[in-house]
């Protein structure tokens, strides 16, 4: 009977101590400073869709216009592999 008792005490110790580690990194990965974050008076760069001198832009799947009635883009294929936006003609 002293034995049980003993494999169940470990057991709770053991459990105890993954409960620390899995809550200490919780606490760092919320808390610890991040890098590379761009400091907030930096404006953000422009998108091509944003930009409105960028008359027309494409991620590889699909070519998007800006005419004067508004943006129209194409219907992208089942199997594309989309890529960075980038500006085709201003």
């Amino acid at each position: 009977m002293l034995d049980a008792r003993r494999d169940t005490s470990r057991d709770a110790l053991f459990a105890w101590i993954a409960a620390g580690a899995i809550l200490t990194t919780i606490l760092v990965a919320n808390f610890a400073p991040a890098r590379g974050v761009v400091p907030a008076h930096q404006p953000a760069a422009l998108s091509p869709a944003e930009d409105p001198a960028c008359r027309e832009w494409t991620d590889s799947c699909r070519v998007c216009t800006r005419g004067t009635d508004g943006v129209h883009c194409s219907t992208p294929g089942f199997a594309c592999q989309r890529e960075a936006l980038r500006c085709t003609r201003r």
